[in-house]
């Protein structure tokens, strides 16, 4: 056994949310009926909070002990596991950690399931309602039977728990009259929250996106088109863009582009890869912003790049902070109001943007 529980639910988490980002659907059922059963628990699993940490777990330690058979729950009967131990420790702290619906301690604590009698399609526990009770046993039978792969099955639940999870419409909190310094450090704190989840790295884009919309309306931008934002898994080259943010001319050429990193220092090598995407273009100029501290970076050989593609091309490249080009934005603003709306509105409805970004907004506005 090479991996442990927790191991196995981070690795097919992770899968999960790839598959949900892109809109897909978990399809490599060999049972026509399992994705239907998936669904029926996935309604009630607030509701059914136990039965769900229940199936987890069997599915989990199946796939951890595929000799074992998941049916026997308990170490008391004839070749059993102890499967509330394993759900206290792994599955329930793992699903509270992903805002998934969780009991307390663990799923066995509900009667109906913590009755000394293997989960075979006679058990004999009073689960409700009955549709909710038929698809977890036919579930569990399907996998102990070798017909349906536990992994599946596991990956099909993650991906309908991520997109409901994710569809909960979240009030975001909207400060307002709040002193650039502090819509600065809003912003920071919103950005390094520890997240369980991927997508952090998109809410720089869209404070910079946020700035962008705020400010369009000035006389550099006269005649240009500010482009709406690719998905966050685009390839610039496979998109047509030169950045995370474009402005074109009215021809649809590149006029300016933005290229955000987050927590990650600029170099030398990044500013080449910037050039690559609009030297056939007669872009004026392009920005590499980052969240991350530049003090230690390779200013020398990134100045001499700077300076060099600037001869050839004529482009003004501009590496700064993201927090500093911000802070200054803001202060050209008659209402940093304004940029606050647009960039919760953008956090609301980016699709990249999970549950737990939103949360942590309200929860980064409230600690303020």
């Amino acid at each position: 056994m090479n991996v442990t529980h927790t191991e196995i639910l981070e690795d097919i988490y992770a899968k999960a949310e790839q598959i949900s980002a892109k809109g897909k659907n978990v399809s490599t059922f060999s049972l026509a009926e399992t994705p239907g059963r998936i669904n029926t628990i996935i309604k009630r699993a607030e509701a059914n909070r136990g039965l769900l940490a229940v199936l987890t777990t069997l599915l989990v330690h199946k796939i951890y002990d595929p000799k074992q058979d998941v049916r026997y729950h308990q170490a008391q009967l004839p070749g059993g596991f102890a499967g509330r131990g394993i759900d206290s420790a792994y599955i329930t702290p793992f699903m509270k950690e992903k805002n998934f619906p969780a009991m307390a301690d663990t799923g066995w604590l509900t009667r109906s399931l913590e009755q000394p009698h293997a989960y075979t399609l006679d058990y004999p526990g009073k689960i409700k309602p009955e549709i909710i009770k038929s698809a977890f046993l036919q579930l569990v039978d399907s996998v102990q039977g070798n017909r349906e792969d536990p992994r599946e099955i596991l990956l099909g639940i993650f991906v309908a728990l991520i997109r409901q999870r994710d569809s909960e419409i979240v009030e975001l909190a909207k400060p307002h009259k709040l002193p650039i310094s502090s819509i600065i450090t809003l912003l920071e704190k919103h950005f390094t929250h520890r997240y369980p989840c991927a997508g952090a790295a998109r809410l720089p884009v869209l404070a910079m996106f946020a700035i962008y919309k705020c400010i369009f309306s000035s006389e550099r931008f006269k005649g240009k088109t500010l482009c709406e934002l690719e998905s966050h898994t685009s390839a610039d080259r496979r998109s047509g863009r030169i950045g995370d943010i474009d402005i074109n001319y009215e021809d649809g050429t590149p006029f300016e582009g933005v290229e955000v990193k987050h927590e990650i220092p600029i170099t030398k090598q990044m500013v080449s890869d910037a050039y690559d995407k609009f030297k056939q273009f007669k872009t004026e100029r392009y920005y590499l912003l980052t969240t991350a501290n530049m003090d230690s970076a390779d200013w020398l050989s990134i100045n001499t790049e700077i300076q060099k593609i600037g001869q050839i091309h004529g482009c003004q490249i501009i590496v700064n902070g993201v927090y500093s080009t911000l802070r200054y934005y803001l202060r050209l603003l008659p209402d940093p109001a304004d940029f606050i709306e647009k960039y919760v509105e953008l956090v609301k409805t980016d699709p990249a943007v999970k549950f737990q970004h939103k949360t942590a907004w309200n929860e980064c506005v409230a600690n303020l």
